[in-house]
């Protein structure tokens, strides 16, 4: 690698930064009133600038600039609007042929695969999308590039990134988003060697330069791996992401828990748990997993501490379509794909957390008395706690059928309500209202399946779970 005197490369970086800001001066507005989102304190949650809760709900579209047509943007974001998901995970410089596959309006995003000359044409194409989901209140994760371009340890490259580049790169795109709802996502799924930090920091440096620190910065491991093992205690890092993966056996509770236990205390989430409709370990004769493995993912996570979480669809991050070659078995056009049952049921999630006490809502495994012993079987917990340690609501995740006992003390009152709430149709059923004798053990749901039980003080005067508008 060429290197410069320190003094050459910051005139170098001036110079380019400068020359590709004037290029693209029309795609920069003045942050003005842009909207934000923040790190609650306490370092568990997000939040809006008025304070109020962001609950991460995640869609990987991660081809979405790359190969939808504006009218097919409309029609995706729409729909994911409708679902109750706020946030859309999308790839500038994408996976599968992002430099050299025109998008769907025929520009390429660089001039010779160089960072430093974005192609105006095609980052038009991506304001579209861009301004379509802030019309409809979505947030746009964006990461810069796919990890592919910075290391090549598989897929189709190249590298293009240095630090230098990178640098500059991340400013464009700062400045270019400032004053939009955007959330910043560096890696791109491919493995972070002590060589690549340098391409990685100076990225975000770049991004910070170019927003002014407006908007938040995680970073998207490879498979089985979390940010947090590689920037935990660095500043720009604001929140954690693990990539858990596609197989039906992934405990993803286990990683929340671990980067939940870390400090400083960083909000983290599951950026890219088992897909619906992906192929369990990348195998057709393996199984596909379906909405109750989305589902299962989804609860684990949250209930052990998440800040929200991604649903994922095989077909959709890739949009699948006639015509175009599926990747790793799938079989779904995405047009049909949007309608599976996973993506409207993770919204469930959503409005179900979002109908209880939130910030103060933290994972208490330790009420949990008995239960299924399988990891499969797992029961997360989740409840409310008070500085004094009292809780007004307990909820649990049931993966089974099979009971479970919880402890039941911290919640003062002598009754208590207990609901069935059904994750496949994001509708609450009155268990009963019971003496509070310290423990509660669960009778039979209404059907078999996955269910969650809500245990709550009638004081609290909570109305039924999951009744709450989408706010976006």
């Amino acid at each position: 690698m060429r290197t410069h005197h320190p003094a050459c490369s910051l005139l170098l970086a001036t110079i380019t930064c400068a020359t590709i800001m004037g290029a693209a001066g029309a795609g920069i507005a003045d942050a003005g009133d842009a909207p934000q989102l923040h790190v609650h304190a306490g370092g568990r949650y997000l939040s809006r600038d008025d304070g109020s809760p962001f609950f991460w709900l995640g869609d990987t579209a991660w081809e979405l600039f790359h190969r939808l047509d504006r009218s097919e943007t409309d029609l995706y974001l729409a729909d994911r609007a409708a679902k109750g998901f706020t946030v859309i995970q999308a790839v500038v410089l994408a996976e599968y042929g992002g430099l050299t596959v025109p998008d769907a309006s025929g520009h390429l995003p660089l001039t010779d695969n160089d960072p430093t000359k974005p192609v105006e044409a095609y980052f038009q194409d991506v304001d579209y999308a861009v301004d379509k989901a802030a019309s409809l209140g979505l947030w746009i994760g964006m990461l810069p590039t796919w990890g592919d371009k910075w290391n090549k340890a598989w897929g189709q490259g190249p590298e293009i990134f240095t630090a230098e580049n990178a640098g500059i790169y991340g400013e464009f795109l700062g400045r270019r988003y400032r004053d939009k709802p955007v959330i910043w996502i560096l890696g791109g799924d491919r493995p972070m060697e002590e060589k690549h930090r340098g391409i990685i920091n100076a990225m975000a440096e770049g991004l910070r330069r170019g927003d002014g620190g407006r908007h938040l910065i995680t970073f998207h491991p490879s498979g089985q791996q979390h940010s947090s093992q590689y920037f935990q205690a660095t500043p720009w890092l604001d929140f954690n992401m693990v990539q858990t993966g596609h197989t039906f056996d992934r405990d993803n509770f286990r990683d929340i828990a671990h980067d939940y236990a870390l400090m400083p205390a960083k909000p983290t989430l599951d950026g890219e748990p088992g897909y619906e409709d992906h192929p369990s370990g990348f195998k057709a004769a393996n199984g596909y997993m379906t909405d109750r493995d989305a589902r299962r993912f989804a609860y684990w996570a949250v209930f052990s501490g998440a800040c929200g979480h991604t649903y994922g669809c095989h077909d959709i991050w890739q949009f699948l379509a006639p015509g175009r070659t599926p990747v790793t078995a799938a079989r779904t056009p995405w047009r049909e794909a949007i309608n599976l049952p996973g993506a409207a049921q993770v919204g469930y999630l959503r409005a179900l957390v979002e109908s209880r006490p939130y910030f103060t809502r933290i994972p208490d495994q330790g009420l949990l008395q008995d239960g299924p012993p399988s990891p499969a079987a797992h029961v997360a917990v989740t409840s409310d706690r008070d500085a004094q340690g009292h809780a007004t609501m307990i909820m649990a995740y049931l993966p089974t059928s099979a009971p479970a006992t919880f402890a039941t003390s911290g919640i003062r009152d002598a009754e208590l309500t207990a609901w069935w709430f059904d994750p496949r149709s994001g509708t609450a059923t009155a268990s009963a209202t019971v003496p509070n004798s310290g423990t509660y053990t669960t009778g039979a749901p209404p059907c078999a399946g996955d269910w969650v039980v809500v245990l709550e003080a009638p004081s609290a005067g909570y109305r039924p779970p999951g009744t709450v508008s989408w706010r976006h």
